[in-house]
């Protein structure tokens, strides 16, 4: 046991106790005028009890980014000296977050283009590095459009060949585990650095990938439709996922069923 929080602010209390939770670390929940026990190592507080607490190592809690620090601090180091955010592409993304060679935070995203995550997380490690595997090139694509339009084309990443991180998972959840196991290891990978705009534009895509791509929507849709070529060398490029040239396709087919009538 070596976090305390101790705060009158009922909101304060709410998101530490939640990150605390969230991240199996054991605390005292304290009044102001209550003794802090002799194993606590950290206080957690508001900065309106700031000044009130007589101990040595207080954080202020804001918001969730107080983990940081806090793990920071009872691993004795005040910060990271490297964080790397870690991405397996793919239709459903793993992201890790690996501080100093340790696992700090994983996700399994929804899309390649939900980056959302992706973006809180660097405003929540500013001096964080992203790393992304080399494989899934069409939703790697994807994903490093969705992040250009926020961060710029000339933003560096470091490319890592993933060849080996996924490792074989059994069970229901086997495959958000294989996305989550495989980005953490991309995290502990050297890899090449380049700009975002370097591997943002592709080649004009073959007949073979158009054609895959359409037999892709025949079974996503569940056999009811095939998109057109046009739609498939879109998705081909990075421009729309599966599902998007699935509804483009969908919405033209009814506009056209409605001008016929």
């Amino acid at each position: 046991m070596r976090v305390a929080i101790v705060t009158r602010n009922a909101r304060v209390y709410y998101i530490a106790s939640k990150v605390l939770k969230e991240y199996r670390i054991p605390f005292y929940s304290l009044r102001l005028d209550e003794k802090i026990p002799f194993d606590v190592e950290v206080v957690l507080t508001g900065e309106e009890d700031y000044d009130k607490i007589n101990f040595p190592v207080k954080i202020i809690v804001k918001n969730e980014n107080f983990i940081d620090e806090l793990l920071a601090r009872l691993e004795g180091r005040k910060r990271f000296k490297k964080v790397f955010i870690a991405i397996d592409p793919g239709e459903r993304p793993g992201v890790a977050v690996v501080g100093d060679n340790r696992v700090v935070e994983v996700y399994h995203l929804k899309s390649p283009k939900d980056v959302d995550v992706i973006l809180d997380l660097l405003e929540k490690y500013p001096k964080a590095r992203i790393k992304i595997g080399h494989g899934a090139k069409r939703h790697r694509i994807l994903m490093l459009k969705a992040l250009a339009r926020v961060l710029g084309e000339s933003y560096p990443v470091i490319i890592v060949n993933e060849r080996g991180t996924t490792p074989k998972v059994g069970g229901i959840e086997g495959s958000q585990v294989q996305d989550i196991v495989a980005s953490i290891n991309i995290a502990l990978r050297e890899g090449r650095e380049v700009k975002i705009g370097e591997l943002i534009y592709t080649n004009e895509p073959t007949k073979r990938e158009i054609e895959h791509i359409k037999s892709k929507s025949r079974i996503m849709s569940g056999g009811r439709i095939t998109i057109s070529s046009e739609l498939a060398r879109e998705v081909a490029k990075g421009n729309l996922t599966l599902e998007e040239a699935i509804e483009i396709y969908q919405r033209r087919d009814k506009d056209d069923f409605r001008k016929k009538r």
